[in-house]
């Protein structure tokens, strides 16, 4: 079963290619999807720490970058520790700063210590495999591929992945969201939700200016498209000959059943994904601070089952608004029309 950041769908779609030119991008794919079953069986049985973990003064960063050498043993060599000078390997120094950048936004914007709130070392590994099409979280550190050249660049060049992929850490050790259905769904979009959070803090962008995309520059110039996701317009952030059309919905009208994809984690997320992003652009300023508030308390605040459905989460995050700004206020006004967008009853 697949968790990682590119969707079964993309690499299935890359698999199937039968041209000479995409052998190898076919050969990549497979392999990725091979993989990914390891990297399910890591997320879904980590251990979770109590939900509601937050300490008021942050430890600092403590940061170590491994070198796998094209090879799948984990970590690999250590190559850079905090406060180690840049390395000149773009993989090494973009996990290394990736890692910063998320501890900050996680640290400053809602006081929380490291990924497991009780100042975890953020541990990340590069060239991982060969033509490995893929980054992920393996409930202990993060993994990168390097890509396959022809459809992926190397997965470090984008801060939304790095930090989404993080994120599934913090939800590992809060909510402990399971990965199928419409609670997989939600851990996605929660990934989603907090990786262009990360990029957002570190560019000081406001919702109105922010991209909304999830894997921006991830792609090759030859793709026919910009991320792998777009939280703004779900169903628009590609549209390729070898990738295929953006299938995610953006709305309950049009909510994918399925059994692949562990009941449609990848596709459904683009709901509740745009329900965030509404509330950001109606609420209006930077995400991280009402809109990310809401989010990251309902969380890690203890009221989600590991099952949680749509409706329950956008139930929780009302009444989360309701709890810090008030009934009457503009953020609960705001949850509460973003779900009757997106067609998720309260």
């Amino acid at each position: 079963m697949v968790c990682s950041i590119v969707p079964p769908y993309i690499l299935r779609r890359l698999a199937a290619q039968g041209s000479p030119r995409f052998s190898a991008v076919a050969r990549a794919a497979r392999e990725a999807l091979l993989h990914v079953g390891a990297v399910h069986a890591a997320r879904t049985s980590a251990p979770t720490a109590p939900a509601g973990i937050r300490q008021l003064e942050p430890s600092p960063v403590n940061r170590s970058v491994f070198d796998a050498k094209s090879g799948e043993s984990l970590p690999g060599q250590v190559v850079r520790k905090e406060g180690d000078a840049a390395t000149g390997d773009p993989a090494v120094d973009e996990a290394y700063d990736g890692l910063g950048h998320t501890h900050s936004l996680y640290a400053d914007a809602f006081g929380r210590n490291s990924i497991d709130g009780l100042g975890m070392p953020l541990k990340a590994t590069v060239h991982f495999g060969r033509m490995y099409d893929n980054a992920f979280w393996d409930g202990q550190q993060m993994v990168f591929g390097d890509g396959d050249g022809e459809v992926f660049e190397r997965f470090t060049r984008s801060l939304s992945v790095i930090g989404h992929e993080l994120a599934h850490g913090v939800t590992q050790f809060s909510a402990g969201l399971a990965y199928r259905n419409q609670a997989g769904a939600i851990n996605e979009s929660v990934s989603d939700v907090f990786g262009a959070l990360v990029e957002q803090y570190f560019r000081k962008q406001t919702a109105a200016e922010a991209s909304w995309l999830i894997g921006e520059g991830l792609f090759t110039p030859q793709v026919e498209g910009s991320a792998l996701r777009s939280m703004k317009a779900p169903g628009t952030a590609y549209d390729d000959d070898v990738l295929g059309k953006d299938p995610q919905p953006d709305s309950m009208d049009s909510y994918v059943r399925t059994r692949s994809d562990n009941g449609g984690v990848h596709i459904n997320s683009g709901i509740p994904n745009r329900a965030f992003c509404l509330v950001a652009q109606t609420l209006g300023g930077n995400a991280w601070d009402a809109p990310g508030q809401i989010w990251y308390e309902t969380l890690t605040g203890g009221s989600l089952s590991t099952a949680t459905t749509f409706t329950a989460f956008a139930k929780a995050t009302a009444a989360t608004a309701k709890e810090l700004f008030g009934e009457e206020s503009a953020e609960h006004d705001a949850v509460r029309g973003a779900w009757e967008t997106v067609k998720v009853k309260l």
